[in-house]
């Protein structure tokens, strides 16, 4: 490689530019339920399996907070707890998130085509958008029950049954939690572990409805409305701390530590004298990265060629949910005054 000239070498990971499915609503649909086929060097897939792992995480989360929710939707009409009735309410939003984001993560598994030149991965973002609505909902509908029951009071039945349903939903929560932060954190997937610790809060709040039980079972009449109002309080916090995650990722924002790594690992590849630019974006929950580096003025144009792709495979390897590495070569010219 002599003079100006230079090698500009994009690899993705999975060839999706030979890859060619049914386009239209029905393929979108069928690519949902049906994983695509891989050829036989892609059988094992990181960013597939990250994907299945994501589904499982969805789907299980989505069961044990609808079970949660369903219980305390019985208890809600034994106890007559307006508190209850917010916090169950925010559980049935809490699992109605994970549709979207169980179709996000089957629709961001399409190949690329000429429409979609990135892929699908940003449906992971838009159904962080949807989660952000169910948030928003959830809140305005508590708030309004617990300001109707202040000016309308009602008794509370069965304090011991209303307190042992906060708990129990403190604990379906906390226990949903904790494997949607662990397996969004596994796979890389902002909107998984946001999800976890939305669910986390959930659990808190679960908690305060078994404190106002307590608040009116030591005399406190109006405790339930008030814990109600909390609630609600709660949810808006939690709405604001999704909503920046969120734009985060739709500005493409990204941790300055993983592009400090991504250029130091560059750095290191044998015959790169120097990073000279690292761009990096989430696509979904994998990692995309754009770099441009120096190699020796004289290499060959295979030289060069050879220097990117062991760039990449390092990449690959050494830094956590990297999938796709594009990488420009430049000759290291001396500096002439």
């Amino acid at each position: 490689m002599t003079g100006h000239d230079h090698a500009h070498v994009d690899h993705d990971r999975h060839d999706r530019h030979d890859l060619e499915h049914r386009g239209g609503l029905r393929g979108v649909i069928g690519e949902i339920f049906r994983p695509h086929s891989h050829d036989a060097a892609d059988s094992i897939d990181s960013a597939l399996e990250s994907d299945e792992r994501g589904v499982r995480a969805v789907k299980v989360s989505f069961v044990a907070l609808l079970v949660t929710a369903a219980i305390q939707v019985v208890l809600v009409m034994v106890t007559g707890s307006v508190a209850l009735l917010a916090d169950t309410i925010h559980n049935f939003s809490d699992a109605l998130t994970a549709i979207p984001l169980f179709i996000a993560f089957r629709l961001g598994r399409r190949p690329v085509n000429r429409r979609y030149t990135y892929g699908y991965r940003r449906a992971e973002d838009l159904a962080g958008l949807f989660v952000l609505a169910m948030i928003a909902t959830s809140a305005v509908i508590a708030g309004y029950q617990a300001v109707e029951r202040l000016f309308n009071p009602r008794d509370l039945d069965h304090l011991g049954v209303l307190f042992l349903a906060g708990v129990a939903g403190f604990a379906g929560n906390e226990l949903v939690a904790l494997y949607r932060i662990r397996e969004g954190n596994a796979i890389g997937s902002a909107a998984l572990v946001a999800d976890g610790y939305h669910a986390r809060t959930d659990g808190f709040t679960s908690l305060a409805v078994a404190l106002g039980a307590i608040g009116v079972w030591a005399g406190v009449e109006q405790a339930d409305p008030i814990v109600g109002l909390g609630i609600s309080v709660a949810i808006f916090a939690v709405l604001r701390g999704a909503a920046r995650q969120i734009f985060y990722r739709l500005m493409d924002a990204v941790d300055p530590s993983i592009v400090d790594r991504i250029s130091h690992e560059a750095g290191h590849t044998p015959g790169v004298r120097r990073v000279s630019s690292t761009k990096v974006r989430w696509l979904g929950h994998r990692i995309v990265a754009d770099i441009t580096i120096d190699v020796d003025a004289g290499c060959s144009v295979h030289d060069g060629h050879t220097i990117a792709s062991a760039t990449r495979q390092r990449l690959v390897e050494h830094v956590a949910h990297v999938d796709e590495v594009h990488v420009h070569v430049h000759p290291d010219e001396p500096h002439t005054g």
